[in-house]
């Protein structure tokens, strides 16, 4: 049963997608990537892509997009790989912590040892 305001007829995801049912194997978006817009809608534009650019002027994971948008995730996928493509958005996974060189942290031990 679907929930009010949304429509997940494989003939509608089938349209958003121009008949295309993956993502492409090279494609950067997993659900933690974060997107962010380069550009605004335009006129004209495909409903979702444009709500896709006005959700991402700040960086978004994949998977708060698909949330907000109401689509699967690998509809969203294909949808921003279109966007990507056209330059119109960029993405970039968030930065892993960065681990310390362990030879700086010895020395930081022998100081504190020192002290």
């Amino acid at each position: 049963m679907s929930r009010p305001g949304r429509d997940d007829s494989p003939d509608r995801l089938y349209t958003l997608t121009g008949g295309r049912a993956h993502a492409t194997p090279d494609s950067p978006f997993d659900l933690v990537t974060l997107v962010v817009a380069e550009c605004d809608p335009t006129p004209g534009m495909q409903s979702e892509h444009a709500a896709i650019l006005k959700l991402t002027q700040l960086p978004t994971a994949v998977v708060e997009l698909a949330a907000e948008l109401k689509l699967p995730v690998s509809i969203t996928k294909i949808l921003l790989g279109d966007l990507l493509t056209s330059g119109r958005v960029s993405a970039r996974h968030p930065r892993k912590a960065a681990v310390p060189d362990p030879d700086v942290l010895e020395q930081v031990l022998v100081g504190l040892r020192n002290l």
